[in-house]
């Protein structure tokens, strides 16, 4: 529908070259009495022509030489919005275009040879990953299906710290539950870490070693220990929910490799830092932020912020046209000061995308679940996906937008009714599997034939919501929202759940019927593509 109109008004240009200029863009009216789309274009062009928008409207729809085999009316309304109606015969082709396609359809090829990199998780190996880390594992690896799905060649990278104060605090931790289970007393500080897993972990090296490690250094084999079996765990949550990490990048190489020296060097000689109480402080004030940041503390030991500035600079340099980082609200107040050293160094900060996403709370009964890493009364994600499923994670976790806090309601996520979304689009798309398994059986098969046959109120309404899916992908990816698809595919499976009510199939004149089961398939074809870059699944029997 889209690419005709603007195919459409390109013709037009010849005889108004004014709309050369214009940016012109066509909406679905949100009230369905307005057509099938519109444009406010004469409203855009009144100030610059000087001229009322109702006689621009007037005059575009005059020159306009459209085919009335496709578009059944064209209306102006309100102060100049243009209306245009698709004919009924002409909106049933869509369903040639998608079962065509089939997992393609929705895809795009405008970003094909450009580079992505989306950054996600980068959770430090000191504990299993929590609720609070699924959203960003999950909204970060969906991004970048989103943006395969839109031509960029993705790489989804992990970057971790396995050195500083957390992981002594870690290696801590691990000797001392050591100690205790070989009868030791012990005084456990409160700031340490205390669950579970550091019990087993303990466990594990007293079972393998005895009592030999008692005089052992706990940032040797304790740290090392945990570490492994913290990444090991990490792994095998990832896969669980679908998750495919193509690269990770330990921050200690960025020491290694002398790029943390290197920056310190090229900060002094471009003179964007200076010495104070022992300290080493970035001239932020100077870069547009509020007040200059320490980067080096009197310690010796580098802030965040050096290190950060250093690992984007590698991403620069790895040759990506866009590099996504996904953090949680309390990095709010953080990122600004990194994207202000890149700034500062010459680097393109437009490439660096930052999405900030708020926080989980987990609903049980009413009541909030309570969450604290260090003290073990979280949830983990892997007691999440137990408790629901990875599809119900994946699909809670991308429903609402990320600038919301979300409330992940536990007995809604277990309801297998209407109620639950995830059960909801699950249940559509093993529904249109069955019918295609009874229509077989009668001996119906889809057919692309008599598709002018599609013309009841519920069967145009599905046919034109079809036209919309690649412009939701699209919309979604270029502005990372993934709740865009969760949306679409909700009002997508409701209007078929209609149609499938007021139409009947079995019993109805065969090419009618056989039309039908043919928008079965092509509905059949998005829902399983839009679950897809959630990372959901789409069964055929439920």
């Amino acid at each position: 529908m889209k690419n005709y109109l603007f195919n459409l008004f390109k013709t037009t240009q010849i005889s108004l070259p004014y709309l050369k200029e214009a940016d012109i863009i066509f909406t679905v009216p949100v009230q369905k009495d307005h057509g099938d789309y519109a444009t406010n274009v004469s409203m855009i062009l009144a100030k610059k022509l000087k001229r009322k928008p109702l006689e621009i409207a007037n005059e575009i729809c005059t020159n306009l030489k459209y085919d009335d085999r496709i578009i059944e009316k064209i209306e102006i309304a309100g102060p100049g919005f243009i209306n245009f109606y698709f004919t009924s015969s002409f909106n049933s082709l869509i369903i040639k275009e998608v079962i065509e396609k089939k997992e393609i359809f929705g895809k795009w090829q405008k970003y094909s040879g450009k580079k992505a990199m989306v950054e996600f998780i980068s959770a430090n190996p000191t504990g299993p990953l929590t609720v609070g880390h699924g959203r960003n594992a999950v909204v970060g690896d969906t991004v970048a299906n989103l943006l395969e799905w839109i031509g960029y060649t993705v790489d989804r990278e992990y970057y971790f710290n396995n050195a500083g104060r957390q992981m002594r605090v870690l290696g801590d931790s691990v000797k001392l539950r050591y100690l205790e289970l070989l009868g030791e007393t012990i005084q456990f500080p409160d700031d340490y870490y205390q669950g579970a897993y550091i019990k087993e972990i303990a466990a594990k090296l007293k079972k393998e070693n005895g009592d030999r490690l008692v005089n052992e250094d706990a940032e040797g084999i304790f740290k090392q220990a945990a570490e492994k079996e913290i990444f090991a765990d990490i792994m095998t949550t990832m896969k669980r929910i679908q998750i495919n990490m193509k690269n990770f990048y330990n921050e200690h190489v960025l020491y290694e490799e002398g790029k943390i020296k290197s920056l310190l060097e090229l900060f002094k000689v471009k003179n964007l830092s200076y010495e104070k109480e022992n300290a080493v402080w970035l001239k932020l004030s100077e870069l547009g932020n509020e007040q200059d940041k320490v980067i080096v503390k009197s310690s010796g030991e580098p802030t965040y912020r050096l290190p950060d500035i250093a690992y984007h600079i590698t991403k620069y340099e790895r040759g990506y046209d866009i590099m996504i980082d996904l953090f949680g609200s309390d990095h709010n107040a953080t990122y600004p000061d990194v994207l202000a050293g890149l700034r500062a160094l010459g680097y393109d900060e437009s490439k660096v995308k930052v999405l900030i996403h708020q926080f989980v709370t987990i609903m049980e009964k009413g009541e909030v679940v309570k969450m604290s890493t260090r003290k073990a009364n979280y949830i983990t994600l892997d007691e999440l996906i137990d408790e629901v499923g990875s599809d119900v994670v994946r699909y809670f976790f991308n429903m609402r937008s990320i600038t919301s806090h979300l409330n992940f309601d536990l007995d809604l996520a277990k309801k297998q009714s209407d109620e639950n979304p995830v059960f909801y689009l699950q249940y559509a798309h093993a529904r249109i599997a069955s019918v295609l398994r009874m229509t077989k059986d009668e001996g119906l098969v889809p057919s692309l034939d008599d598709l002018n046959l599609l013309a009841t109120k519920e069967e145009q309404n599905v046919l034109k919501k079809l036209y919309e899916f690649p412009d939701v992908v699209l919309y979604a990816a270029e502005n990372y929202e993934t709740h865009r698809v969760c949306i679409y595919l909700e009002e997508i499976a409701a209007l078929f759940h209609r149609f499938y009510t007021e139409c009947r199939i079995i019993g109805s004149d065969k090419r009618l019927a056989q039309a039908r089961i043919a928008l079965c398939v092509a509905v059949q074809v998005v829902l399983r593509n839009g679950l897809s870059i959630l990372g959901v699944n789409a069964p055929e029997k439920m």
